[in-house]
């Protein structure tokens, strides 16, 4: 009953924040986006007071559906640092906010664990608060205006959303690319991970399970400097090494899933693929648009969720049927059609870089 009564606050928290990245991350290209940045921080300090103060299961439902809904400042601040970057940098600088958004992450899991069993899990937000709160003066004292972009109505930029499909024809490819192994593949390996490490021989606690899965901070690091492979026109080519890396490490799990040491460090390797891939392909539909980052990044995050959510429910699937061989061939296959749509889309990529480079000699003789 408990557990699933957490599953219901998670579940909670999860479409509050699918509302926020539709409805509220578009806005960056219409508004201030240091302005509403900092609105949203606020915001988010507030909801999170309230989960910590929630006297009930249903109030404590509602706050985190709230703090979800505004918890979206990450998903704003990456296209705006596509804007604040130069044309030959943004890969680089998309690379350190992905790194340290996705490090963020994965820290916070393992700290949240830590702080809950010390203290209650009341504290995890009494802390998420004062530390939002530090981070938004931060921010409002030193990171730069930007303009909006646009100017349209509301409805309209929702709208529009949905029409970068037909508006920008390199996307659907790129995001099937990231849905497959960021979405599913990513999915498949750490959820099956869980599974794996709880069940014999390991019989793994929920703290030691949390350590292993701190490899992925590996990829987030390295990631650092992942971006720098687009601005120096080996973003193509790396896209399809790091698709086939992720191949090779689902299939080296299925061998060694014996060793501890050996998931380990195949883990740190299969997280830099991953990250690699977000990072060149979120950079790679930055350069679509000087206009239209803000809903880029918005389809970009949503497809990611919707393949996410789909890689979480066939590691069930594949587990039931033939445990931690079926989850890595599974993982194997959704890494293939990942590289089988790099084959297919490369001429088009390569088309992209060419107009990305007039950008680029445009900014360099205007400045």
């Amino acid at each position: 009953m408990e557990a699933s009564r957490g599953g219901l606050l998670i579940t909670a928290t999860q479409i509050g924040y699918a509302i926020g990245i539709l409805l509220l991350v578009p806005l960056g290209d219409i508004l201030r986006r240091k302005r509403l940045v900092f609105i949203l921080m606020l915001c988010s300090m507030a909801t999170l007071v309230a989960c910590a103060a929630a006297p009930s299961f249903a109030f404590l439902g509602l706050a985190l559906a709230s703090m979800g809904l505004v918890t979206v400042s990450g998903q704003i601040i990456l296209p705006m640092s596509g804007d604040l970057a130069k044309p030959e940098e943004r890969g680089q600088i998309v690379g350190i906010v992905s790194s340290g958004i996705t490090a963020g992450i994965l820290f916070s899991r393992f700290i949240s664990g830590i702080v809950a069993d010390l203290w209650g899990w009341r504290m995890i937000y009494i802390i998420a608060a004062v530390l939002n709160c530090i981070i938004a003066i931060v921010f409002i004292r030193c990171v730069p205006e930007v303009e909006a972009k646009d100017n349209i109505p509301y409805g309209k930029l929702i709208k529009s959303v949905f029409t970068t499909f037909a508006k920008h024809r390199v996307l659907p490819r790129t995001l099937i690319m990231t849905g497959m192994v960021f979405g599913i593949t990513f999915n498949l390996f750490w959820t099956g991970m869980t599974f794996l490490l709880s069940d014999a021989p390991f019989h793994y606690n929920t703290f030691q399970i949390g350590l292993v899965s701190l490899v992925g901070l590996v990829g987030a690091i390295a990631g650092v400097k992942v971006g720098t492979l687009q601005d120096k026109d080996m973003g193509i080519p790396a896209l399809g090494c790091f698709a086939g890396l992720s191949i090779v490490c689902m299939v080296a799990v299925a061998w060694f899933s014996h060793s501890i040491l050996a998931m380990a460090l195949i883990g740190a390797v299969f997280s830099l693929a991953v990250q690699g891939i977000s990072i060149l392909c979120q950079a790679r539909l930055f350069a679509l648009s000087n206009t239209e980052r803000s809903r880029l990044n918005t389809v970009f995050v949503v497809n990611n969720f919707i393949f996410c959510a789909i890689g979480s429910a066939l590691t069930s699937v594949f587990w039931n049927i033939g445990g931690w061989s079926a989850v890595a061939v599974g993982g194997a296959t959704a890494s293939f059609i990942a590289l089988i749509d790099w084959l297919l889309a490369r001429k088009k990529f390569a088309e992209m870089d060419h107009s990305q480079k007039a950008e680029i000699i445009h900014y360099s003789q205007n400045t």
